[in-house]
């Protein structure tokens, strides 16, 4: 390897390495790029309409704002008192278990009560409704002592959020100077080909945003109407809560059943819980098997398959915020892939030898098809030949 080459792998090992200590800021400034996409797209559709540049972005901001206060307004307050008052009841709860709990015990069979029902070392033996107060002590006050990382944590998700809000409108107010200095960090020939390529992702992106809403509007009527049916508490916060989780596929429907099953648990009456439970599986069964495949195979074509392994990927490696970002990210890194790697580099990709690797290709087809055709269903069973220890006579000595 030359010196210059040597050089160059050199620096792009410490430009990767870089990268990745400051992944956590990247993927802040992407999800300022995906913000600020919706909210242009909005001011041009404001634009549309005859209203100024100025205005248009003014306006598209105010309509953001006006939807995080009324979400933190209706989501809040409402949610924290319920848990005030889950935590009010737990114990009494418990003293309406306990009885429950003791006829259990009183019906399980001696032989096998020593394997549930643990003794203590000195002999006494602990009761089923002492064994969950002792271990529930230990989980209150893990969660009293994680009150301040908790609230550590929050301080440091607002402050994260109000970094994407400032570069969000920044990115806003100037989007073709932003854009410009990313294109020239490309070689001059290819500028005007990544300048197609960030018009395909900002179509990708607004195609997503709106399947994206689209689901989460459906989705949050349904459990609004359905946890109102069965007169559930806080059923518009928790339609709301509902479809902005459905953002998140495969985790984020599962989250959003927990609260109303415990709000529903309040009540007292245990089949409203069940109910509510049925009610998120149908519509989580009508949003992935009939809505979603309509809608995002009509904005966004992503399989399955890819959708999951990205969600693992990106939450594995960039924490909760790569899990919130792990499908725009993919609908970009589809758009550079298929344009850069494949349209660019393997489709430009011609071999003197591409007519005998086609030819091989297709004669390996057909031979395989052949052999799947005339293969039978079941193997054919051969007779088991006869035991030949029968047939030869022992012998005797």
């Amino acid at each position: 390897m030359k010196l210059g080459q040597l050089i160059g792998l050199l620096v792009v090992s410490i430009c990767l390495y870089i990268l990745w200590q400051i992944r956590e800021v990247l993927l802040l400034v992407f999800a300022a790029v995906v913000l600020a996409t919706a909210l242009n797209r909005l001011a041009r559709r404001l634009q549309e309409s005859g209203l100024a540049r100025g205005w248009a972005v003014t306006l598209s901001v105010a309509i953001l704002l006006t939807v995080l206060i009324g979400f933190f307004w209706l989501i809040v307050p409402p949610f924290a008192t319920e848990f005030r008052q889950l935590a009010e009841l737990l114990p009494t709860a418990i003293d309406q278990l306990t009885p429950w709990i003791e006829q259990v015990q009183s019906n399980i069979p001696s032989q096998l009560a020593p394997y549930l029902l643990p003794q203590k070392p000195g002999g006494g033996g602990n009761t089923l409704s002492q064994q969950l107060q002792q271990q529930l002590q230990p989980f209150l006050s893990q969660l009293l002592g994680g009150a301040g990382a908790f609230v550590s944590n929050t301080l440091g998700g607002l402050l994260s959020f109000l970094l994407v809000l400032v570069l969000t409108l920044m990115m806003l107010a100037q989007p073709r100077a932003y854009r410009k200095v990313f294109v020239r960090l490309f070689p001059s020939f290819y500028r005007r080909r990544v300048e197609g390529i960030l018009d395909e992702c900002e179509v990708a992106l607004g195609r997503w945003i709106i399947g994206a809403l689209i689901s989460m509007g459906v989705v949050a009527m349904l459990s609004l109407i359905g946890l109102s049916i069965l007169r559930v508490r806080l059923a518009l916060a928790q339609g709301i809560l509902a479809g902005l989780l459905n953002l998140i596929p495969n985790i984020g429907p599962t989250l959003s059943v927990v609260l109303p099953m415990t709000i529903a648990l309040l009540d007292g009456v245990w089949w409203k819980s069940v109910a509510v439970l049925i009610l998120y599986i149908v519509i989580q069964q009508f949003e992935s098997n009939f809505l979603t495949p309509y809608v995002m195979a009509q904005q966004v074509a992503l399989l399955p398959a890819i959708t999951l392994m990205s969600q693992v990927f990106f939450a594995t490696f960039f924490g909760f915020l790569g899990l919130i970002l792990a499908l725009p990210l993919t609908v970009v890194l589809k758009v550079w892939l298929t344009e850069v790697l494949i349209k660019d580099v393997l489709d430009l990709w011609h071999s003197d030898r591409e007519a005998e690797f086609n030819a091989a290709g297709e004669a390996e087809s057909q031979k395989v098809a052949q052999v799947d055709h005339n293969a039978p269903i079941l193997p054919a069973r051969t007779p088991k030949p006869p035991d030949a220890s029968i047939d030869e006579p022992e012998n005797e000595e």
